[in-house]
């Protein structure tokens, strides 16, 4: 009986390697800053969709003896120069703010994916004239990219949106590749070809889901990183023209009052929030594929 209690004893302690606990951890509980991000998330959406019900005031006409109004129960974020609510101009410029990298993610995810899957799963000259086609886009910063992009199309927050997304498709390019170039030699890929599976069935059946797991987190990435480059397009002036309320164009409108810190400090943390929020649950997802 002690023998037997003895040999059982490593697993009625549950006992578990670091990678085995933290598994359990992650798949039972959710830790409470992924929660809070998720919170903030979905409060942003809502704002995207349905910003009538959050606020009654409207974001293009203001009170002029309402101007420059500290943030009260009256006006949470204040008012601006014109007596227009500062909380109704942040909420109603989320969908487009949400609207423009979601559109920039969805670019970069279905052309740099497109370009990284055909080249690492096809090899040979194709490969190799994708690959340099990847290494100039990189060789170029992005942001300055998206500028010259956004320039040519002109200034438009959903050409901010499109620039955004080609300057993000090298990125996708390269991850899906590397992914796919491990996913092809596979055992089970193997399997599929040794049971009679053509080249296109499995590239859609078994390559192309594998492949795609790292993907969607760095989507969740891009997604944050694709508000800042299109806020900061919005700040210089190459998204839509006032009175449009995009965050960044609010944010550039209220450096030009610096008596009035509130027309910067809100919608500056709320854009900062909503990043923050989405790299913490990209990087929760990345632990828990």
């Amino acid at each position: 009986m002690t023998s037997a209690v003895l040999n059982a004893a490593p697993g009625a302690t549950g006992s578990r390697s670091p990678r085995a606990a933290f598994k359990v951890r992650t798949i039972g509980v959710f830790p409470p800053t992924v929660v809070l991000s998720f919170v903030v998330i979905a409060l942003v959406l809502a704002w995207s969709l349905l910003p009538g019900v959050f606020t009654s005031s409207s974001p293009v006409d203001g009170v002029p003896a309402d101007k420059f109004l500290a943030p009260s129960p009256q006006h949470w974020f204040g008012t601006d120069h014109l007596g227009r609510d500062q909380f109704a101009r942040v909420v109603f410029g989320t969908q487009s703010s949400i609207s423009s990298a979601l559109v920039a993610v969805i670019i970069g995810v279905v052309v740099g994916g497109a370009i990284g899957l055909i080249g690492g799963f096809i090899g040979s000259w194709t490969d190799t004239v994708l690959a340099r086609f990847v290494d100039v886009l990189l060789a170029i910063p992005s942001f300055l990219l998206a500028v010259v992009i956004v320039s040519s199309l002109g200034f438009q927050t959903i050409n901010a949106a499109i620039a955004t997304g080609v300057s993000a498709v090298a990125v996708f390019a390269r991850v899906m590749r590397s992914e796919v170039l491990k996913t092809r030699r596979a055992t089970f890929v193997e399997a599929a070809y040794l049971q009679g599976g053509s080249k296109w069935h499995v590239l859609g059946r078994h390559v192309l889901p594998n492949a795609s797991r790292s993907v969607l987190a760095l989507a969740v990435l891009q997604f944050g990183l694709s508000i800042l480059v299109i806020a900061g397009l919005a700040f210089l002036g190459y998204g839509d023209p006032p009175p449009a309320s995009d965050w960044g164009l609010l944010i550039s409108n209220g450096k030009d009052y610096p008596r009035a810190p509130w027309l910067v400090l809100w919608p500056a943390l709320v854009t900062i929030a909503t990043v923050l929020s989405v790299n913490r649950i990209s990087r929760w997802l990345r632990q828990t594929s």
